[in-house]
């Protein structure tokens, strides 16, 4: 799936965000942390992915985790430079670290994230210039949405 011609900056970023956030609602309907993940190089849509660490037993199945190893394995390369990554919800620590050695060029987050988040809210690991290389980014686009289905997510386990 690709993103129609002629849609450009904020509207673009919406765009993505609105399938991200699809991928979301996918993750909260299997039991999921509701965080939803698109890799994208300029139109074309290259990995979807949602949080599977309960159905995979694993705690490093983040969202963005699996959409980097579904990018990398398609384009048969360590690499996306290049290419973009929305998510709903903003990196963790993890997550952060793996963005910039995935190398990728742009991060856009929904909802950001004030007990793990690496891409502001607690560190900046992206931006960081003690790394070897750093990402650009771009936090609050549908903030609102996203933030509100974690909310349900977390309130209905109570």
């Amino acid at each position: 799936m690709n993103l129609p011609p002629g849609r450009e900056g904020e509207e673009r970023d919406r765009a993505w965000m609105e399938l991200a956030l699809a991928e979301a609602e996918e993750a909260a309907r299997e039991g999921e942390v509701p965080v939803g993940c698109l890799i994208v190089k300029g139109d074309r849509l290259l990995a979807r992915a949602h949080n599977a660490t309960e159905r995979l037993g694993d705690p490093t199945a983040h969202a963005e985790m699996q959409a980097i190893r579904a990018a990398t394995a398609l384009l048969g390369e360590s690499r996306l430079r290049e290419c973009e990554l929305f998510v709903t919800l903003e990196p963790c620590f993890m997550c952060a670290g793996a963005l910039v050695l995935a190398r990728l060029d742009r991060v856009v987050y929904g909802a950001r994230d004030p007990k793990f988040g690496g891409c502001g809210s607690l560190w900046d690991i992206p931006s960081d210039r003690r790394v070897n290389h750093r990402v650009r980014l771009r936090g609050g686009v549908l903030a609102e949405r996203a933030a509100k289905m974690l909310k349900a997510f977390f309130q209905g386990r109570r």
